[in-house]
């Protein structure tokens, strides 16, 4: 056994005893919680898993099956993501009214339906119809119910627990989709046409990942159906079966009736109060200052596929080098890191993490020949022959500096990402911080409309399909990452209106528990 060898098994086996420390650290404070907890964070990686894979697909999917081009298919997934989240706000009251383990039936049936007949669509408006649209409310359903759930499944004190558990069980579905991913394009090939044993359809490669992503909702159906509906742990460390409304179909034209009655007069009244409200400006721009950053998670998804596969070749593992890599560095850092800066402000937090993310993007833009001098190395050996499984004629540079900068860009949202909603509780005015919390979704939905398009414009200008060479691929990165470092450039030329707002936040609290002291 070589030297290398014996490194990788010892780091393996010291990082799957860290992750089962960690698993182990969550669980034993929710040893009390009801099954139901359990199940449905089993449910929760599960389609994570499923919709990791799918999401990774998309864009391919679209060029590949449907014949949309590039810029095209980018302002598609654009607008379905915009979808996604808008149809989010409107049913996030469902679970609510008829409690969780019905929203997750119907949201898992609804889910099982557009990925049931994915598989078998080719044409850009049948699957926009059954495919796209019910699965973004499956999606949307089944959203808000993992925060509702672990609230109900936990006392107060676990609440932090769960959700901490939850965070780190997200992001082992995410990178068992990227493997799912890569393994299946491994296996198929990349432009491959299937013939299926036992219903004689011709497959392509994306609709295999979509039949792959169809049949792992089948067993969340089985397990939510055997969840107890009405469960809620109490603050004795015990749990009760509340009573629930028989009238189900009532309590679902009902909730409906409540949210579009919400949204015409509460949320209209709510809204004409905060937008007159001078903070409310300076929230939404300092949240806005953080969108460039955000966005390049966008451009990770749906940019990054299409461009891994035409500049490194296809079966390449792309689904590896973030789908795989970024998830596992967040599950063991941003517990250390959180460990380590309970005392460092949000702000000073958002400028080190931001900064370190913007500037990692600039790497996949350096020559290769800075990259040079570690090929032919154990760093080659590991990454490309252990790690990727690449081809010989595949060893370029390039792929060490895309790994290089996926690690430290996920250094860095270790550090910012946490804190993010941390701090837009923070500087919300007392009183206020639901709709702020709300509202401040609105910079990233609305900068998703520029992402979409942009997404497919630079694939398409830089890294045009069939083109052979891509002498000026990088500029792909030099676009994102230059306004990636917008964000913490904001962050440093407005630091007064940052500081200022979490120092009114600290008076305030201040102020409270002097009142309530006296």
């Amino acid at each position: 056994m070589d030297t290398l060898t014996i490194v990788l098994t010892v780091a393996g086996i010291g990082l799957l005893c860290a992750f089962c420390f960690i698993i182990w650290s969550y669980a034993r404070g929710l040893r009390n919680s009801p099954r139901e907890l359990w199940i449905l964070f089993l449910t929760k990686v599960i389609e994570y898993t499923a919709y990791g894979a799918m999401n990774m697909s998309f864009v391919l999917y679209l060029s590949a099956d449907c014949g949309l081009g590039d810029i095209s298919a980018g302002s598609y997934i654009g607008v379905w993501s915009m979808l996604v989240t808008i149809t989010t706000m409107l049913v996030g009251a469902v679970v609510d009214a008829i409690g969780i383990k019905k929203t997750l039936i119907i949201g898992t049936l609804v889910l099982i339906f557009s990925r049931g007949f994915m598989p078998f669509l080719s044409n850009v408006y049948a699957v926009t119809l059954l495919g796209f649209i019910p699965m973004a409310v499956g999606i949307a359903i089944m959203g808000p119910v993992l925060s509702v759930g672990i609230k109900r499944y936990t006392t107060k004190e676990g609440a932090a627990l769960g959700f901490g558990l939850f965070y780190t069980l997200m992001n082992v579905g995410w990178a068992l989709g990227a493997v799912l991913f890569d393994g299946v394009r491994g296996v198929f090939g990349e432009h491959s046409m299937v013939s299926t044993p036992l219903i004689g359809v011709q497959l392509s490669t994306y609709q295999i990942i979509f039949m792959a992503g169809f049949l792992l909702t089948i067993p969340t159906l089985v397990m939510v159906l055997i969840m107890r509906d009405g469960v809620e742990m109490t603050e004795t460390g015990t749990y009760r079966i509340a009573p629930l409304k028989n009238d189900f179909v009532g309590s679902i034209v009902s909730v409906f009736w409540q949210v579009f009655k919400k949204a015409a007069l509460d949320t209209g009244r709510i809204l004409s109060q905060v937008v007159r409200q001078k903070e409310f400006w300076y929230y939404m721009f300092m949240l806005g200052i953080l969108v460039f950053v955000r966005l390049v998670f966008y451009h990770f998804h749906y940019t990054f596929p299409k461009y891994g596969i035409r500049i490194l070749g296809e079966g390449v593992k792309i689904g590896n080098i973030y789908g795989v890599l970024n998830p596992t560095i967040i599950v063991f850092l941003v517990p250390l890191v959180a460990a380590v800066s309970r005392r460092v402000s949000s702000y000073k937090m958002l400028m080190l993490g931001t900064t370190i993310s913007a500037s990692a993007i600039f790497i996949a833009t350096m020559p290769e020949s800075f990259f040079s001098p570690l090929m032919g190395t154990w760093v080659e050996e590991l990454v490309y022959n252990r790690w990727l499984g690449l081809a010989p004629e595949m060893h370029t540079p390039l792929v060490l500096a895309l790994v290089i900068f996926v690690i430290l860009f996920t250094v860095g949202e270790s550090i910012w990402s946490p804190r993010l909603m941390q701090f837009a509780a923070e500087i919300a005015p007392a009183g206020r911080e639901g709709t702020y919390i709300a509202l401040s979704y609105l910079p990233y939905f609305a900068a998703k409309l520029v992402a979409g398009p942009l997404s497919g414009w630079l694939l398409f200008t830089y890294v045009p399909e069939g083109a052979g060479s891509y002498p000026h691929h990088y500029f792909v990165w030099l676009w994102i990452g230059g306004m990636a470092v917008l964000s913490p450039i904001g962050l440093a030329v407005f630091r007064g209106v940052f500081m200022s707002s979490e120092r009114r936040r600290r008076e305030e609290e201040a102020l409270k528990k002097a009142e309530a002291g006296n």
